[in-house]
């Protein structure tokens, strides 16, 4: 028997959060000469029931509808579908048009997000949806069940700051922009279910570790990015059981958003609204909670 075919695969996922770091860390597993990793960064496979706000494309059932549907499900549907008519179109390749046949017009299960990562070998597979990060324990269960070793890799970043990096990156969707939007249409998009659900870390955390030990959970945080990059990385194989690879680029930070400073008075709601899961969370764990915290000072 062949180690691909004793190993199961993906062996691990990456659960977010969205603006905190995502894209650096699959940057570097991508890199990396032992680490296969998707065409798709964010499969979307485990988060596709229409029971979470905003579910992936991958909720609309059938080929026609994701195709030719009206919504939020096709419209992302169509985007990643011509992203990848365009990338075959620039660069063909026979293995690239078989993963995107089987991504985009088989029907999804457990079986198929499985073969997503046939093409892995006997390389470390695996990929990064920040929306797993508000899976239910009952989700979460049925994962361990399907992939008993597989290893989850967390990172997280202020809430305050991480909120406004959503709105800053989201911006080039409204008119007007950030700068000219008042600041009760500022304080709704800020405090939007969608984007406070991914900031509960007190909830996401005791929701996952009480489903995988320790030893398969990693957690980390933004602010190691800009201090402590390479640290960081070594961290990051270590973790995943791989040497330490020259190839992977693990400095700076990448798909950063413009550097428009956030409005006096959404900063102080939003601290208002953290402040107490950041104070349960530096009781607890310390840390880089504790610094958030003392970055919100006493007002």
């Amino acid at each position: 028997m062949t180690k691909e075919a004793t190993i199961v695969k993906p062996q691990f996922i990456g659960i977010g959060a969205a603006r905190a770091g995502t894209t650096w860390i699959f940057k570097q597993l991508d890199q990396h000469p032992d680490v296969w990793t998707p065409r798709i960064k964010e499969l979307h496979y485990f988060t596709r029931s229409t029971a979470y706000s905003g579910p992936s494309h991958l909720s609309v059932e059938g080929r026609m509808p994701r195709l030719l549907g009206v919504g939020p499900g096709p419209n992302k549907y169509r985007t990643h579908f011509f992203r990848a008519v365009g990338s075959n179109i620039l660069r063909p390749s026979m293995a690239k048009l078989r993963w995107d046949a089987k991504y985009f017009f088989e029907r999804p299960n457990d079986d198929w997000y499985r073969s997503l990562f046939e093409d892995a070998g006997d390389k470390i597979a695996g990929e990064i949806t920040p929306r797993y990060s508000i899976l239910t324990r009952w989700d979460i269960q049925n994962i361990k069940a399907s992939f008993p070793d597989i290893k989850i890799i967390y990172i997280m970043r202020d809430p305050v700051e991480r909120v406004w990096s959503l709105l800053k990156y989201h911006e080039k969707r409204w008119q007007p922009g950030l700068s000219a939007k008042a600041m009760t249409d500022l304080v709704g998009e800020a405090f939007h279910p969608a984007k406070i659900e991914q900031s509960n870390y007190d909830v996401i955390l005791k929701n996952w570790r009480s489903v995988f030990p320790e030893s398969q959970f990693f957690t980390c945080f933004f602010d190691q990015i800009t201090e402590e990059p390479e640290r960081l990385a070594r961290q990051l194989f270590d973790f995943l059981e791989i040497g330490t690879s020259t190839s992977a680029s693990s400095s700076g930070k990448i798909n950063a958003s413009s550097d428009k400073e956030m409005p006096a008075e959404l900063r102080r709601m939003l601290i208002e609204y953290y402040r107490p899961m950041v104070q349960q969370l530096s009781d607890s764990e310390g840390g880089y909670f504790s610094k958030w915290l003392e970055s919100y000072g006493t007002t």
